[in-house]
């Protein structure tokens, strides 16, 4: 995930969780032409098969319900490269903004290419994998596929490798997302070094989840040794706080913990799009939050009139928990996005903390009814009858057959027969 202080932004995933370097490919080799590497370059081939996050949900059923259409997320980051084939039909460049100031250079005074007016530039690569997460495009080649593939990414580029953006810039973009109408916004990057959050950033949150925006959030990745350091904005109140989990289900090791965090979801070795092409795998609760932002544009496009706070309620309740409430490693549990969008006949404003969990289900209580109904009493007497009168006709039977044994005996003692 981006690290912010309130000065600038860094790239905190460079550091320690990037699983491989990232270089450049030959220029006259294409991503289609590539063999997948596990070296992460741009381009790259195709990833061949079905990453293992994707392979956890059902994803015929899933898109049966929805697959996002018509909802606007934004993605505030390094920006969103459009040569990934997987990405161009998926993001409006018209919206897109770049908020990188002018001028800027590295450590060494060099200049540094800002990129495209529109947020279409990203030498990083963060951004352009959060995008694929949210809404790639199918294609042939790849089981890889974003889980809202039919929803629209709005590019604003925030931040880059050298952490030029700043609490100001990430107010701002967040301003943008709710002028260009974003419906979802998703930040992979948090402010944990400032000395206390900033209150025009969280004036700025406070103004998207006005809109019902809903506004998803990395949780942050220092969370060795049990750190449970809060960070912003995902701190800030209805914004919702995404932690990683890993394939058991369980919070990865480097992932941060603390009352703040409203779900997990996959964060280890995630497959997504690299800029001009192909895939590449990257851990962090960067990419945790996308999946979550997916399920959320699910939701919005199949209930458009939900709040910002049943959005997130929904994700909150549906999600895979083996304790009653909320857990400070995982929140209110690993991210369901099918039960989330098949659990939803009506909205609710907060989870339930007993809902969700796997109970026996107490036996049938018996019925017991005071008197009778006048169907019933006639039945009663009915059968009554017919039994008085079968045992009447047998003791009529009976009577005339012993009359005539009595007669043939008398007649035998006095020779009449």
């Amino acid at each position: 995930m981006l690290r912010a202080t309130v000065l600038r932004t860094t790239v905190a995933a460079a550091a320690t969780l990037l699983t491989t370097a990232t270089v450049l490919a030959p220029p006259a080799e294409a991503a289609g032409k590539l063999p997948y590497s596990d070296q992460c370059q741009f381009p790259n081939g195709l990833y061949p098969g079905r990453p293992w996050s994707l392979q956890r949900v059902l994803l015929d059923e899933l898109w049966s319900r929805s697959k996002g259409e018509g909802v606007r997320v934004a993605v505030i980051d390094t920006g969103v490269d459009v040569k990934n084939p997987q990405l161009t039909g998926a993001v409006d460049a018209k919206s897109g903004r770049n908020l990188l100031p002018k001028g800027i250079k590295d450590e060494d005074g060099d200049p540094i290419e800002r990129g495209k007016e529109d947020g279409t530039t990203d030498t990083v690569g963060h951004g352009t994998k959060v995008a694929g997460i949210i809404a790639a495009r199918p294609v042939s080649g790849t089981g890889f596929v974003g889980l809202a593939p039919e929803a629209t990414i709005i590019p604003i580029q925030q931040n880059d490798a050298e952490g030029h953006g700043d609490t100001a810039s990430l107010a701002a973009a967040i301003r943008h997302a709710i002028r260009v109408k974003a419906q979802v916004i998703n930040i992979s990057q948090d402010t944990s070094n400032a000395v206390q959050p900033d209150s025009d950033l969280e004036k700025a949150v406070d103004e998207a989840l006005a809109q019902k925006i809903v506004v998803v959030a990395s949780a942050g990745n220092d969370g060795l040794g049990g750190n449970v350091k809060k960070t912003y904005p995902a701190s800030y109140e209805g914004v919702l706080a995404v932690a990683a989990s890993d394939r058991n289900n369980e919070r990865a090791s480097f992932s941060q913990s603390g009352d703040f965090v409203g779900v997990a979801a996959p964060g280890v070795d995630m497959i997504s799009t690299v800029p001009q092409g192909g895939h590449c795998s990257d851990n962090g609760t960067s990419f945790s939050a996308p999946y979550v932002a997916g399920v959320a544009a699910l939701i919005k496009a199949k209930h458009p009139d939900w709040t910002a706070a049943q959005v997130v309620a929904q994700i909150e309740q549906t999600a895979e928990r083996t304790i009653a409430g909320h857990d400070r490693l995982v929140g209110w549990g690993v991210v369901d996005p099918v039960r989330a969008l098949t659990e939803d006949d009506h909205p609710i404003e907060s989870p339930n903390p007993q809902d969700g969990l796997t109970r026996a289900q107490p036996p049938t209580a018996a019925k017991f009814q005071v008197g009778e109904t006048p169907d019933e009493r006639n039945a009663r007497l009915a059968t009554y009858v017919a039994v008085a009168a079968a045992v009447l006709v047998a003791a009529l039977g009976g009577t005339a057959v012993a009359i005539r044994d009595a007669r043939r005996r008398a007649r035998r003692v006095t020779g009449g027969e």
